[in-house]
């Protein structure tokens, strides 16, 4: 009898199983962050959504309340007040904000001597406490300080900024767009390190200008950064709070009474925190409009 040959075996796909153990050591250095992010990101949005359709109050008992604190949003023109108010102030710091990082992302993208000091101090506002910068800007907005020795030297009058209703939001404008600039400095400064030179090369042999070298070749090439930091400064402008608490207290006369201000203001001197996370549901709803609505605009090709 014919010894039967016996069929070699198919090699078993080592790389697969090699793929699946990475994988699982992968997720044991995820994990933890994993976690953190559900307890102390996902469960308190989660939560805030839950005590929006209730009249939650320390210390008193809960009841169900449907869709009573959005009914109570749509009526409440404090609310409404609040939201323009927090509008207007992004409207002003986010445009101003992307157009202040990238001259700073121009200025110190080509390396020069004490190019890396000037982004270091570029950058330091963002690791500033704003806390303490608010008590500074305070003195430099009063009318004794150097902004008003500024608009009298231009002929303009001088006054504390932060007293009126007109001028509060422009210098709060200004604050974050001094604390955040450096951030977007950063992420501008990253993207045109990766682009190539060799175009911005051939434009220069054939004769562009810088005008028209970032008009053409470097600003479309600047679209993912440009979409990405929109994004951000949209989400921090609408959650601005601590320059609001620290320098106006939402004054004068609600001109600065921002959203998160009013949420604070309802949540944790009132103790409404129903009503509180039912104007965070709005905030959040808010963002992720606006979001769409950039991605559609500056996002699309990416």
């Amino acid at each position: 009898m014919a010894a039967v040959a016996e069929r070699p075996r198919p090699d078993r796909p080592l790389g697969g199983s090699l793929r699946r153990k990475e994988a699982r050591i992968g997720l044991l250095f995820v994990l933890p962050c994993l976690l953190l992010f559900v307890v102390f990101r996902f469960g308190p949005g989660v939560a805030g959504l839950l005590l929006a359709f209730t009249d939650y109050t320390p210390g008193a008992v809960t009841h169900l309340t449907g869709l009573e604190n959005f009914r109570r949003l749509w009526d409440d023109p404090l609310f409404w007040s609040s939201l323009r108010v927090t509008v207007v102030y992004t409207v002003l710091a986010v445009p101003a904000g992307v157009a202040a990082s990238l001259g700073l992302a121009l200025l110190t993208r080509r390396a020069f001597r004490g190019s890396k000091l000037f982004r270091s101090v570029f950058f330091l506002p963002v690791v500033t406490s704003l806390v303490l910068a608010s008590t500074v800007f305070v003195w430099i907005f009063s009318t004794d300080g150097p902004w008003s020795a500024v608009m009298g030297f231009l002929g303009l009058p001088s006054q504390n900024w932060l007293s009126d209703s007109v001028l509060v939001l422009p210098a709060l404008a200004l604050v974050g767009i001094w604390s955040r600039c450096g951030y977007g400095m950063l992420i501008l400064l990253a993207r045109m390190q990766e682009l190539p030179v060799e175009l911005e090369e051939a434009a220069l042999v054939d004769g562009a200008g810088p005008v028209k070298r970032f008009r053409y070749i470097v600003a479309p090439q600047l679209k993912p950064a440009f979409f990405f930091l929109a994004v951000i400064e949209t989400t921090v402008s609408f959650q601005v709070f601590d320059a609001v608490y620290m320098m106006t207290g939402g004054g004068p006369a609600n001109a600065s009474y921002s959203l998160v201000f009013q949420l604070y203001d309802t949540g944790f001197k009132y103790f409404d925190f129903g009503y509180a996370s039912a104007i965070g549901c709005a905030l959040f709803l808010l963002t992720i409009v606006v979001a769409l609505v950039q991605r559609a605009v500056l996002g699309k090709e990416k």
